[in-house]
């Protein structure tokens, strides 16, 4: 059930972004006004929808680039997530410095670093093809 509602946000998140990208910066941003995104911030909210339906579909062993990366990026968020959040803001505003982030934005990226590695633990159970069946 949880793999399916992931790999559904998924495909939202990869054709429309938009609504995401705004509840997010609702959530926290204290100033979502004046949040200026880059054109590209749509394009990584893509990759990261792309990403979690690829490694949930495929499953791990036959995308393992992906789960890699989620991993990785799933362990920084979760334990260190400072560098993510500049990062992932720097990519996709062009004012980070006029944003304000809310206190509660460090903890919703640990969240978020633990939910990629959620997708990967789920991506065991890919429905792969020639994945035998127990």
């Amino acid at each position: 059930m949880i793999r399916k509602l992931l790999v559904a946000f998924g495909v939202v998140e990869l054709i429309a972004p938009g609504p995401i990208i705004d509840v997010c910066e609702r959530i926290g941003l204290e100033n979502p006004e004046t949040a200026k995104l880059r054109p590209r911030a749509n394009l990584l909210a893509r990759l990261e929808g792309a990403a979690f339906v690829w490694v949930l579909v495929r499953g791990r062993d036959r995308s393992p680039a992906v789960s890699v990366l989620l991993v990785a990026a799933g362990v920084l968020a979760a334990v260190y997530p400072d560098p993510l959040i500049r990062v992932s803001q720097s990519f996709a505003y062009e004012n980070t410095s006029e944003l304000e982030l809310r206190p509660w934005v460090k903890p919703a990226a640990r969240l978020l670093g633990t939910l990629y590695l959620l997708v990967v633990v789920l991506s065991e159970s890919g429905s792969a093809p020639d994945r035998p069946t127990e």
